[in-house]
């Protein structure tokens, strides 16, 4: 029996993952030095020297099979590695071995088999071979009645997915959500969406704001709810004007339609991560050279 305060220190000496670790263990029957050399064999030390490396590039995809749907990131270092076949096999990979679970958290999935190990396994195995971090950042399954229809949308062969829910009306129309979603990148699909906090907070940069330009109290406390509504518009997608009818909202287009907007999940590929400043050509020249 392997103990988790083994698997710990192996991970802490190697920064593989914690499955490998307890693999590599199991192989070497408890041998901490053997079971190093058994990660360097395999490659996955390698893996783990990219640990931490900046992956900020990559893909964000849907994938649909009847009435449940996965939208999934997944990060590489360059855009070059995201465009690169084995890359997006192994997204293709994921997509399809998640669709066939109920997993809710990172942790689960990570544990999924995908005929070629774990997933947690094959991105390490991955990562070593294509040579670049491969980091599988986040995703969502979702399921629907079938009174609903799923609108899924991917935008510039991966840079940003959407996958919408819409009952009571058509496919077309969830499409034309997604689209839209991806373009106008709203946070909320309905103001009733948004944390208290996130109100509260933008109401005090409002009023700062107004009281900066010179505004009495009673004033900026007026101009404030005037730009709230204004924020509202910004950030949730059955306020915003909708691309195509820019006379209607989005929330107007879809009622026109039957329909109601039920969810909205929007990735764009490496929100909100730190972005790599390298030059390319440089990086090809790192890669000669090496």
């Amino acid at each position: 029996m392997i103990s988790a305060s083994l698997v710990k220190e192996l991970r802490e000496k190697t920064g593989a993952g914690i499955l490998e670790c307890k693999k590599a263990l199991e192989e070497t029957n408890g041998n901490i030095e053997e079971a190093i050399n058994w990660l360097r064999e395999k490659g996955v030390s390698q893996a783990a020297k990219k640990a931490s490396r900046i992956a900020a590039e990559g893909l964000a995809l849907t994938h649909v099979e009847g009435n449940k749907a996965v939208i999934i990131e997944v990060n590489s270092e360059t855009d070059f590695v995201a465009k690169n076949e084995e890359f997006q096999k192994l997204v293709d990979t994921l997509l399809k071995t998640l669709i066939k679970s109920d997993v809710k958290t990172m942790e689960e999935a990570m544990t999924l088999d995908t005929g070629e190990g774990t997933i947690e396994e094959l991105i390490v195995a991955k990562t070593a071979k294509i040579g670049e971090k491969i980091s599988f950042r986040r995703f969502e399954i979702v399921t629907k009645e079938d009174n609903q229809v799923f609108g899924d949308y991917v935008h510039m062969g991966g840079k940003i997915a959407v996958l919408t829910i819409l009952e009571n009306t058509t496919k077309e129309v969830s499409h034309d959500v997604a689209m839209h979603a991806a373009a106008m990148r709203p946070s909320y699909v309905t103001r009733n969406d948004i944390p208290e906090e996130v109100v509260e907070q933008e109401r005090k940069i409002l009023k700062e704001q107004a009281l900066n330009e010179g505004k009495p109290e009673e004033i900026a406390v007026k101009m404030v709810e005037g730009r709230i509504q204004k924020f509202y518009k910004e950030v949730c997608l059955e306020e915003q004007p909708f691309v195509k009818e820019q006379d209607i909202s989005v929330g107007e287009y879809v009622k026109n339609n039957g329909g109601k907007i039920v969810s909205m999940i929007r990735y764009e590929v490496g929100e909100g991560l730190e972005k790599r400043n390298d030059d390319f050509a440089e990086e090809v020249a790192k890669q000669l050279n090496n």
